[in-house]
C-alpha cells in the first residue's frame, strides 16, 4: 500500500464515525430535503426569536455587554438588533443571544421521536448565529433557513443523546448548544465534509455552563447561551481558516458524550438522520422557567374562571414533585441583586403573579411590579408542597382555599406553548412576538408586522438585508 493511499484509506475510515457521519450530512443536505411543516416550524422559531431579542435589549446588564463588544472592536461584519451597532460575527451572535435569553421567555424543548423532548434552549443560540453569520456570508434566505434547520435537527439529537437532567449541574444551553450551533454556522460558511468535523471539534473544547447560575439567581445564567453562539462562530471560522480539530468529537474517546453524558445513548444522534428534523418544540407563553409553568398555567385557569377576591384568598397551596421544589424555581422568592432572574425562576413570584394579571411577561419581571404590595399580600399565602409522584415534572396541582371555607383547585397535566399536546395558537404567537417588541420600545408595529411578511416567505429572499434593516432601524447598509 502506497503511503497515498494509505492516507486515502485513513480518511475514509475517519469519516465513517459518527462525528464524520454527521459532517457529511451538515454538509450536504439542501433545503429540498424538509418538507413544509419542518419548514414553517422554523420561521416561527425565527419570528418568535426576534421578538425576545427586541424586548431583552432592556433587561439588566445587557447594556455593559454591548459595551464591551463595542470596546472589543473589530469588523463590522454583523449586526445587533434593536441597537443598530456593527461587529465581528462571533461578538454579534453573543450580544444578541444575550438578549434573547435574558426574560427566559424562547423556544425551549428539543424534539427527539414520538414527541419527546429533552430539556433544552436551542434556538437562543442557533437563532443569532444563523442571523449574524447569514448577515456576514451575504446569504440568502433559503441559505438561513437550511443551515438553522440541520443545526436544530443536530442540537436536538445531541440532547436527546445526552440523557441531560436539568438538576445535574451543568447548563446544557453552553454544551449542545455549541456544537449545533457550529453545524450552523459551518452550513453558511460553506465548509465541506472535513471542515464541518473540524469545526465540531474545535467546538467540543469550549463547551460549558453551569446551573449555580440560576440557583444563585445571577445575570451570568444567560452566559452559557451566549458563549455557544459566539464560540460556534470562531470554532467554524478556525475550520475554515485550516485549523483541524479531534477526529470524533461527538463520540469518540473523550468527545462530548464520553466527557459530558452521564448515561448517553448515541444511537440517537444518527437514527434516521436525514429523513426526520427536530428543533425546540415549545413556544413559551410565559416569561419564566418552564418548570414554574404547570403551576402558572393553573393560576391563570383559576383566575380566569372565577372572579377572585384576593382578599378572600386565605391559603395558597401548589402541589410540585420533591425533586421541583428542591430546585432552583422552589426557592424562596427573594427579589436580589437581580430581579429578572429572581422571578422568571421562582414558582411563588410566577403563581402570584399569574394571579393578579393572568400572565407573567418581560414588564412583569421589573422592580415596580415586585414591589407592589399586592404581590407581597399573594406571596406570604403561598405554600409549596411536595406531594406529586416524582414522574409528574411538569405537573402542578393547585388550590385555593377561601376564608369562607371553600376551596378552588385545578391541575395542570401538560403546560401551554408544547406544539403536539397544548400549542399556542399562531394567533397568540403573534400576539406575544408584538407584545415583545412593543415592550422593547425600539421596533414599530409597522416594522414588526413587515418583518412577519418577510420571514413567511423568508426561502424567497436574495439577501437578510431588509430584514435587519427592519430591526436596526437606525443602521446604514
Amino acid at each position: 500500500m502506497t503511503a497515498q493511499t494509505a492516507e486515502a484509506a485513513a480518511l475514509e475510515a475517519s469519516v465513517e464515525n459518527m462525528t464524520g457521519t454527521v459532517s457529511r450530512h451538515v454538509a450536504d443536505t439542501g433545503f429540498e430535503a424538509f418538507d413544509a411543516g419542518t419548514v414553517d416550524r422554523a420561521k416561527t422559531r425565527i419570528i418568535d426569536s426576534l421578538g425576545n431579542i427586541a424586548a431583552g435589549h432592556r433587561a439588566q446588564g445587557n447594556r455593559s455587554v454591548l459595551d464591551l463588544a463595542r470596546r472589543w472592536g473589530g469588523a463590522q461584519e454583523a449586526s445587533v438588533l434593536v441597537h443598530g451597532v456593527r461587529l465581528p460575527a462571533h461578538n454579534a451572535a453573543m450580544v444578541n443571544a444575550v438578549m434573547m435569553r435574558s426574560y427566559d421567555f424562547e423556544p425551549i424543548g428539543a424534539e427527539y421521536e414520538d414527541h419527546t423532548q429533552s430539556a433544552a434552549h436551542i434556538s437562543g443560540t442557533t437563532v443569532p448565529v444563523a442571523l449574524a453569520v447569514a448577515e456576514q456570508q451575504r446569504s440568502s434566505g433559503r441559505d438561513l433557513l437550511t443551515a438553522l434547520i440541520v443545526g436544530d435537527d443536530l442540537t436536538s439529537r445531541l440532547a436527546a443523546a445526552s440523557g441531560f437532567d436539568v438538576y445535574s449541574g451543568q447548563d446544557n444551553t453552553g454544551t449542545v448548544n455549541g456544537l449545533g450551533g457550529t453545524a450552523v454556522a459551518a452550513k453558511l460558511m460553506g465548509l465541506d465534509a472535513g471542515q464541518v468535523r473540524n469545526a465540531l471539534g474545535i467546538a467540543v473544547n469550549q463547551l460549558s455552563g453551569t446551573v449555580a447560575n440560576i440557583f444563585d439567581q445571577t445575570l451570568a445564567f444567560k452566559l452559557p447561551i451566549a458563549f455557544a453562539a459566539r464560540n460556534s462562530v470562531v470554532s467554524a471560522e478556525l475550520a475554515s481558516a485550516g485549523f483541524t480539530g479531534p477526529e470524533d468529537a461527538i463520540s469518540g474517546r473523550h468527545g462530548f458524550l464520553d466527557m459530558y453524558c452521564s448515561s448517553p445513548a448515541p444511537e440517537k444522534v444518527t437514527r434516521r438522520l436525514g429523513q426526520a428534523f427536530y428543533a425546540d418544540c415549545v413556544i413559551k407563553p410565559w416569561a419564566s422557567c418552564r418548570a414554574s409553568h404547570p403551576s402558572l398555567d393553573a393560576c391563570v385557569r383559576l383566575a380566569t374562571e372565577n372572579r377572585l377576591n384576593e382578599d378572600e384568598i386565605e391559603e395558597i397551596l401548589i402541589h410540585v414533585t420533591p425533586r421541583t421544589l428542591k430546585g432552583f424555581v422552589g426557592q424562596p422568592f427573594v427579589i436580589g441583586e437581580c430581579p429578572e432572574v429572581s422571578g422568571a425562576f421562582s414558582i411563588r413570584f410566577t403563581a402570584a403573579t399569574a394571579l393578579m394579571y393572568r400572565t407573567v411577561r418581560p414588564e412583569h419581571l421589573t422592580l415596580e411590579h415586585m414591589q407592589d404590595p399586592r404581590l407581597q399580600r399573594l406571596l406570604d399565602k403561598i405554600r409549596l408542597v411536595d406531594s406529586l409522584p416524582p414522574t409528574e415534572s411538569l405537573t402542578a396541582e393547585v388550590e385555593l382555599r377561601l376564608r369562607d371555607g371553600s376551596v378552588l383547585r385545578t391541575r395542570t397535566d401538560v403546560p401551554r406553548g408544547d406544539i403536539y399536546a397544548s400549542p399556542m395558537s399562531e394567533a397568540e404567537i403573534l400576539d406575544k412576538y408584538f407584545a415583545n417588541a412593543e415592550f422593547g420600545g425600539r421596533t414599530s408595529r409597522r416594522n414588526a408586522e413587515e418583518a412577519v411578511r418577510l420571514i413567511q416567505r423568508l426561502e424567497e429572499l436574495d439577501s437578510l438585508t431588509p430584514l435587519i434593516k427592519l430591526f436596526t432601524p437606525n443602521l446604514q447598509h
